[in-house]
């Protein structure tokens, strides 16, 4: 047929031999709905396309595979780590494989729909129900994991704020595929939500070999602390943190931008009205950083950008009227200021 609109495509011919491995190789799209022509090109990474749902797979895969290689981890070892959900679901798609036991530490904030996965997939789960000092539960939850891992001469703890295979994955996954699937295409900025900073550590690292003058933008949470900012309540799970990881290097990033909950939410909605891409609360945030971001550069750049997760787990918060009414009244811009990380806030 002459000057078919539709090309054929080759088909599938390779398999898996197992679940986990289906981690990765997700599509970079160009999101023409919402940045179409005459600006800025928009590419997102569906790390939403995981098998596990999110772009956490990818260090739980490669934090136990790499264990298990160096001795770090054998078939007696009980891992255990701290999570809000997606590391959570992750790790215990990956231990299953290996056959090793796992303790998923938790606290009142995770979903039901997470924590339901998590026991699915024969993690354990061990749930802190008082707060740390910030009136989060980060702390108590490490402190639970420490106490664990002391009572059990076989645990491990996974570390995700500190171990460096955490960054290293995403650099080797990730950041590798995005470096291939832009080919000879520039990358002027890349755009990432930030928790444990290891997965925009690892992409911006890679890139910056391929991409020397790529600027890197942090979009954080409000009530964050990880650039400095106050401390304060915030619902969302899976971005931002009540402890500056160890893993973090500021010097790395550009910029960051914060976003509140409810403008979370509502990038969400947009995403999904637009692009019809039904993402979590972090992927809501980058819409909403992006809606700052894109006016201010030049029609010509090349913005990439992570959609962690999928949007099912958030059906019961960012994707419901009564969650979103009860947050705080966002400010004018509904973010906080942008911040230059040399110069300060602007």
């Amino acid at each position: 047929m002459k000057n078919s609109a539709v090309q054929a495509k080759e088909p599938y011919t390779e398999t898996a031999s197992c679940i986990i491995d289906c981690i990765g190789r997700t599509p970079l799209v160009r999101l023409n709905a919402l940045y179409g022509p005459g600006g800025p090109s928009v590419y997102a990474k569906l790390e939403l396309m995981n098998p596990g749902g999110s772009m956490k797979d990818r260090p739980a895969r490669y934090i136990i595979e790499q264990g298990l290689k160096d001795g770090t981890i054998r078939q007696d070892t009980h891992l255990i780590e701290s999570t809000s959900g997606n590391l959570g679901i992750g790790l215990a798609m990956a231990a299953k494989r290996y056959g090793l036991k796992f303790t998923c530490v938790v606290d009142p904030k995770i979903t039901p729909t997470n924590l339901r996965l998590i026991s699915y997939l024969g993690a354990g789960i061990d749930m802190v129900s008082v707060p740390d000092e910030h009136g989060s539960y980060l702390q108590a939850r490490i402190r639970r994991v420490k106490e664990l891992v002391e009572k059990d001469r076989h645990g491990y703890w996974i570390n995700q704020y500190a171990n460096p295979l955490n960054w290293q994955a995403h650099y080797h996954g990730a950041g590798e595929e995005i470096v291939q699937q832009m080919g000879n295409q520039s990358v002027d900025y890349l755009v990432c939500a930030v928790s444990t900073t290891g997965s925009i550590l690892g992409i911006a690292r890679r890139i910056r070999e391929a991409h020397p003058r790529v600027k890197v933008v942090a979009v954080d949470a409000v009530g964050s602390v990880i650039f400095g900012t106050p401390s304060s309540a915030r619902e969302l799970p899976g971005i931002g943190a009540n402890r500056v990881p160890e893993l973090f290097t500021p010097e790395e990033i550009d910029r960051v931008i914060h976003v509140d909950d409810r403008s979370s939410a509502a990038g969400c909605r947009l995403l999904i009205e637009r692009e019809g891409i039904f993402a979590g609360g972090s992927s809501g945030s980058i819409v909403a950083a992006l809606q700052q971001l894109i006016p201010a550069l030049s029609p010509s750049a090349n913005v990439v950008t992570i959609f962690p997760d999928r949007g099912e787990r958030y059906l019961d918060s960012v994707y419901d009227e009564q969650w979103v009414n009860a947050l705080p009244k966002a400010n004018a811009c509904g973010c906080m200021p942008e911040i230059n990380v040399e110069q300060g806030v602007k």
